[in-house]
């Protein structure tokens, strides 16, 4: 039988014209039978995924862009780190969006992001994005609600001219639970040599925590359209994490066929060349 699409597994789809970030169990590994060859299979992926980039950056024709979202601690460094990492950097560009500059607030939302876009043969990674100004923005009202509701159909026409323009957009929210959250926090603080990664703040913003599960569920509802699809990842398994993202990151680029390309060359003058 043929192995079923994590493609398909992962895409959100609204049901009765809504999504819920509620109905998605993050300890859930979907795809997965058994957990016996899941790090032998992280291996093979990452291989794969190299010689699939390396492709990409061969052709030098199209690019993608992958964008990661996810609650504080959900694995947007970590995955990073162990699915993007075996990637060649130097075909990768990555990118932390920050809170907005003075320069970067005189501009529309997207002006920070289009100087970030990658260029042909490269793959961006969004460690956050654009979809901030929809989800922070509607959390702690940092725009007025009209003006968010407008910036939905801005991002699907700008991921939209994205796609027809050579770039593939796969766009990932790491879905973890209040309660891992609340774990990893304590093994930061418990742990000194991840003390760099601990702000108070995460703290705070927890109290928060139904109101960004809701601002997802809008986002993803509102943006995940047939050009460029949201992917739902439960992420309280680190290695189910890796392995899930691996396999999409695969499935898409394989989907892409970039293929190496073919220049005329005189093979016997240039090994003559060489021979001399």
């Amino acid at each position: 039988m043929a192995k079923q699409r994590i493609s398909n597994l992962l895409r959100a789809i609204p049901k009765d014209g809504r999504f819920r970030m509620a109905d998605v169990d993050a300890d859930s590994t979907p795809g997965l039978k058994t957990r016996k060859r899941l790090s032998r299979d992280v291996k093979k992926h990452r291989a794969k995924l190299f010689g699939l980039q390396e492709r990409l950056f061969a052709e030098h024709k199209r690019s993608m862009l992958i964008v990661l979202q996810g609650m504080d601690t959900s694995g947007k460094d970590g995955t990073v780190t162990h699915v993007i990492g075996g990637m060649n950097p130097e075909g990768v560009d990555i990118t932390s969006f920050k809170q907005p500059t003075p320069e970067e607030r005189r501009h529309g939302f997207l002006w920070r992001i289009r100087k970030r876009l990658p260029e042909e043969g490269q793959v961006a990674i969004f460690n956050r994005s654009h979809y901030e100004d929809v989800l922070i923005a509607r959390v702690h009202d940092l725009a007025k609600p009209p003006i968010i509701e407008r910036r939905y159909a801005i991002i699907n026409q700008f991921e939209k001219e994205l796609v027809r323009s050579g770039t593939k957009v796969v766009k990932i929210c790491l879905h973890i639970s209040y309660d891992e959250q609340r774990r990893r926090l304590i093994e930061r603080l418990r742990d000194p040599d991840k003390h760099w990664k601990f702000k108070e703040t995460d703290i705070d913003e927890r109290a928060f925590w139904d109101d960004y599960q809701s601002a997802y569920s809008i986002a993803v509802t509102q943006c995940s359209t047939e050009w460029a699809p949201w992917y739902v990842v439960p992420a309280n398994d680190k290695d189910y994490r890796n392995w899930a993202i691996s396999r999409l990151l695969i499935e898409v680029l394989e989907g892409m066929n970039p293929q190496y390309p073919h220049p005329k060359l005189d093979i016997p003058r240039l090994l003559k060349r060489l021979r001399a």
